[in-house]
């Protein structure tokens, strides 16, 4: 537990970053394409990695990648995936950062055929947030079969960085599955 008494997910910790994002975003169903395209971004970013690393470079990010405007982003080329690889901020990763310019495009496709992100994104998910109601953090999966289909439709529209293990951590994170452990003050 944090000073301020509350129980939370064990996952958290006691950093002030990882708690404020354990409390005020984990698990809030995101609907904003902006923050939907950031969280898929971020989520690519970690593979390998600790969330922490990919949290405390998350204004790098906003920076690098203008903003999450989609429009530029996928207009970003080949002189800007070399300064990208040049910058501190964020995780200097020529294919992450080349899957990052190549997911806007696919985004901006995908935007053009449903109307907005989060109706493609929230629509493959089965549109409404799943509440798993777990009790320990070892009965979290590493990925669900909602996962794997959200993971194999990505694929198949040519979104990059997006296995089955990475997606359900961005279901998780935009509160398409609902997985606060039971006894945390932010479980359902």
């Amino acid at each position: 537990m944090v000073e301020d008494g509350r129980q939370r997910c064990a996952w958290a910790g006691t950093e002030p970053e990882m708690v404020r994002y354990h409390d005020e975003e984990w698990g809030v169903p995101e609907h904003d394409d902006r923050r939907l395209f950031e969280c898929l971004t971020l989520e690519g970013a970690q593979a390998g990695l600790s969330w922490r690393t990919v949290l405390l470079r998350r204004e790098g990010y906003r920076r690098a990648f203008l903003g999450w405007d989609l429009e530029r982003v996928a207009a970003m080329g080949e002189a800007d995936v070399e300064r990208l690889l040049a910058d501190p901020g964020i995780i200097r990763h020529r294919g992450k950062i080349e899957a990052t310019i190549g997911n806007a495009r696919a985004a901006l496709d995908a935007v053009a055929r449903h109307g907005s992100l989060d109706a493609y994104l929230w629509g493959l998910a089965g549109g409404r947030p799943v509440v798993t109601r777990r009790t320990a953090l070892e009965h979290i999966p590493a990925e669900t079969e909602a996962s794997r289909a959200l993971s194999k439709a990505l694929k198949r529209d040519g979104f990059r960085f997006v296995g089955p293990t990475t997606m359900y951590a961005f279901m998780q994170a935009t509160g398409m599955a609902q997985d606060h452990l039971q006894g945390c003050f932010r479980a359902s």
